[in-house]
């Protein structure tokens, strides 16, 4: 039997098929930060690496304008859908621009009243997704890498909720008992011994009737017998104490009013108590877990910024763009070219964190009055957060919790220092001060951050030469203050920062290094040395979402470094098998 030479020739060709640049695997993604191909495997394990975390990943199809199978409107069959209804959000063919319900009169140009806005396809599906890009990086390189070992910890939990539940169980079982036996029986002693099925009122009426009624007796016996004016025989007087005592009782025995055994509000409050239920938030990940440290600073990328004198402080906005700001007025906003791409004009002149950055990506900053002004996201409005209200007190350096959303800000009155805390309406409410022996903790605050345990930590400067790190609970109590290494050298410290493993780091001026602290103010290491692409560093800024470290040096340099890594979220043992991913099958890939 021969084959057709159309077959024969399809079956000789070459074909090429783009394979992953990481394994064997076939070609579906394709990363334009790299780049490189990636399969699906790779393509999980490359948005999920915290070196390329931040990477763009598109697919592949995007990245060859891959024009999709035209798809057919399902009122007319003849036509193709070619645009797309924003308003309606709905695909469109060319038939339905005559369609009453997109009908586009010429009155509706002409007055503009037109109330839909159609598009091409292919334009309304790019910029859909550029709005999602945000949204899709997070399911890709935070959902999915926390969900699998959330699934893992709840199948554990499951296995031992039972054996764990079944004691605390019996015992509510008990407890729950014992109150109803014991709130049976005072209802049963209340109905019989005190109300006796009539109306309390209604005896505690007649009682009083009763007791009225012998009064008035009693009165009227001592009138007329006891009183000297009346005169009566011996004779007389036993004859009528004869038959008229023993009608005056002398005594009335009334009904008790109380209950005849009272009920304990201690036993009662101990039986509640307890029992006691602990509310929980929704279940999370300790990032122990999920980060561990890697052998040592690994240099990512630096970019040298123009415009400024010494990157004194810097405020990480996204992986690719930070404020700096100098000693003299300069804070700007730039991207990993070091570019400006905005300037504040009113910004204060100080050495100090005199900035920050909340979850709005707003920026936070202390102008050259003294107050504390809001930049907006987009860079054109600016409001006056904390107005300046005591002359005596200078800010010199602020901070946005995460956690809480508070605002930290360090104050210096030329005597001593102190913390102020404002809620995110401006309000303050707290401020520390004092050690828990009276005296001042603060000198001169320069740097402030907060620990993931609620800890503040301060950079404080006591001279020209000299400083400690003070650490407060979030209450305000002393917890530790580091003066420097084992080695005994004596510290200067000025940038100030916490990482996701509740790490403190903290730059040296005088060894020039940046030291890392346990969150107890235990000296770990030198996490990084004065170095040829580093130089001096001054201040330093945490990537929550990349984990990376930024260091502001003072030769205008701003270099990125990695130091934490992920653990791998999944072991091999729990890892699903290809038949039980039914997403996977089913549900495209983000």
């Amino acid at each position: 039997m021969t084959q057709s030479p159309h077959i024969m020739d399809t079956a000789s060709s070459q074909y090429r098929v783009h394979l992953c640049s990481k394994c064997p695997g076939d070609t579906e993604y394709y990363c334009v930060s790299c780049p490189c191909d990636l399969c699906p495997q790779s393509k999980e394990n490359h948005v999920k690496d915290l070196q390329t975390i931040d990477h763009d990943v598109v697919s592949h199809r995007d990245k060859i304008n891959y024009i999709p199978t035209q798809e057919i409107c399902v009122r007319h069959p003849n036509h193709v859908y070619t645009k797309y209804c924003e308003p309606c959000q709905v695909p469109v063919c060319d038939f339905w621009f005559g369609h009453k319900s997109h009908k586009l009169p010429v009155r509706s140009f002409l007055f503009g009243k037109n109330p839909h806005k159609i598009q091409d396809l292919q334009k309304a599906y790019k910029t859909k997704r550029q709005q999602h890009r945000g949204t899709i990086h997070t399911i890709r390189s935070e959902a999915l890498f926390y969900r699998p070992v959330l699934l893992t910890e709840i199948k554990a939990d499951v296995k031992t909720c039972h054996t764990e539940f079944s004691p605390l169980q019996s015992e509510m079982l008990t407890k729950a008992k014992n109150l109803k036996d014991l709130i049976d029986y005072v209802v049963y002693d209340l109905l019989n011994n005190v109300l006796c099925y009539f109306d309390f009122k209604h005896r505690c009426k007649k009682q009083k009737i009763e007791m009225i009624r012998h009064i008035v007796r009693l009165r009227r016996y001592e009138h007329r017998y006891v009183q000297p004016a009346f005169t009566f025989s011996a004779l007389q007087f036993l004859s009528f104490t004869k038959t008229a005592l023993p009608q005056i009782h002398l005594t009335i025995h009334t009904s008790q009013l109380s209950m005849t055994e009272s009920l304990n509000k201690e036993d009662v409050m101990e039986s509640l108590s307890a029992i006691q239920i602990t509310e929980r938030g929704n279940r999370r990940i300790g990032n122990q877990c999920l980060l561990k440290l890697t052998s040592g600073a690994e240099f990512h990328q630096s970019l040298t910024v123009t415009g400024v004198r010494g990157c004194h402080h810097i405020s990480c906005v996204t992986s690719d763009r930070v404020w700096v700001s100098d000693h003299r007025n300069n804070l700007m906003l730039t991207d990993t070219t070091g570019v400006p791409l905005h300037r504040v004009e009113d910004s204060c002149r100080g050495y100090g964190g005199s900035h920050t950055v909340n979850s709005e990506s707003e920026l936070i900053y202390i102008n050259r009055n003294d107050n504390i002004n809001k930049l907006s996201k987009d860079m054109k409005t600016t409001t006056t957060f904390i107005e300046r209200t005591d002359s005596t007190w200078d800010p010199r350096c602020v901070y946005w919790s995460p956690s809480t959303g508070d605002l930290l800000v360090g104050m210096w009155n030329y005597d001593t220092g102190k913390v102020t805390r404002y809620n995110q309406s401006g309000q303050l409410t707290q401020t520390i001060q004092y050690h828990n022996t009276g005296q001042g903790l603060y000198s001169i605050p320069h740097y402030i951050t907060e620990n993931n345990n609620g800890d503040v930590v301060v950079s404080d400067s006591i001279n020209i030469m000299f400083g400690t790190v003070v650490v407060t609970e979030r209450g305000g109590r002393h917890r530790f203050s580091y003066t420097g290494p084992p080695s005994g050298s004596r510290l200067d410290p000025i940038g100030i920062c916490t990482d996701a493993l509740s790490h403190i780091l903290v730059c040296d001026s005088r060894t020039n290094t940046v030291q890392m602290l346990d969150k107890d103010g235990q000296f770990l290491s030198h996490l990084l040395t004065k170095s040829q692409e580093m130089g001096v560093p001054l201040s330093l800024s945490y990537d929550v979402n990349t984990h990376r470290l930024w260091v502001g040096s003072w030769y205008n340099k701003v270099c990125v470094y990695r130091y934490i890594t992920r653990q791998d979220a999944l072991t091999d043992e729990h890892r699903p098998r290809p038949d039980e991913d039914t997403m996977s099958s089913s549900t495209p890939a983000v």
